[in-house]
């Protein structure tokens, strides 16, 4: 809660007044930095989904060779197992023991061949993998690139606009102190209304300077009496003749 004390009409519509000023100038280096913080915030997340996709793949192709060395290591185990079966049936003793080697051979040679026909599908599967990583790679180096190249914008915006920003947010914040709590919710309800952030405008031509709607001769007098705090019938802002809207500055 602000402590505030009893301001007149006149001397709230000048704070009112100063601090659109000041928020103005704050909404213009927003403008000026426009869209690239969001982008660069954007970017960072769509590189982070990138960079996750090329990890699964990465991870998925280390599977897959990690799945073709089994099966090498099962040809090589075997190949082991048919020397040793030949081996053997070189000593056998009757055909009964020379069928049974024979099939424990042709069992090896079939386990060679299907474990040869894993590999093939396996090598397939990684040279596409390997494509689709490399894909990934590239993707993600172009995508830093015009990372750097918005982050670089920005921190150069940032050095350049820093002293300013940093001044007037300080101004802005010592002008809400001097401002009851009530009106300054009506003033920040009607800037977040309006894209232009504009919420305290002076009558310009015989017309409100937000929404150019006719403010009518008498409306006008009794602005700049500056006894009440007086909106535009049309759209809700703030009104302040003209002359008092040239005697305040932001700074």
């Amino acid at each position: 809660m602000a402590a505030v004390k009893d301001f007149s009409v006149e001397e709230k519509l000048v704070t009112l007044l100063r601090l659109q000023k000041i928020d103005s100038k704050l909404d213009e280096i927003q403008i000026l930095k426009g869209e690239l913080p969001m982008e660069v915030s954007d970017l960072e997340d769509e590189i982070q989904g990138l960079q996750s996709r090329q990890t699964r793949i990465e991870e998925e192709i280390n599977g897959i060779t990690e799945f073709m060395d089994g099966k090498k290591a099962a040809i090589k185990e075997s190949e082991a197992l048919i020397a040793k079966y030949e081996k053997q049936s070189e000593n056998v003793k009757n055909n009964r023991e020379f069928e049974a080697i024979n099939k424990e051979i042709e069992m090896q040679q079939l386990e060679i061949k299907l474990a040869e026909k894993h590999i093939r599908d396996a090598n397939e599967e990684l040279g596409d993998k390997v494509k689709v990583l490399d894909t990934a790679k590239k993707q993600v180096a172009v995508k830093e690139g015009v990372l750097n190249h918005k982050k670089s914008e920005l921190q150069k915006i940032i050095v350049d606009t820093e002293k300013e920003e940093t001044h007037f947010t300080k101004q802005s914040s010592d002008a809400r102190s001097h401002i009851d709590d009530r009106l300054l919710y009506s003033y920040d309800r009607i800037r977040k209304s309006y894209r232009n952030g504009l919420a305290v405008v002076p009558v310009e031509r015989d017309a409100c300077g937000g929404c150019f709607n006719s403010i009518p001769p008498q409306r006008q007098s009794e602005i700049r009496l500056h006894k009440k705090i007086i909106v535009c019938e049309n759209c809700g802002r703030i009104l302040v003749d003209a002359d008092l809207n040239d005697s305040v500055e932001a700074k």
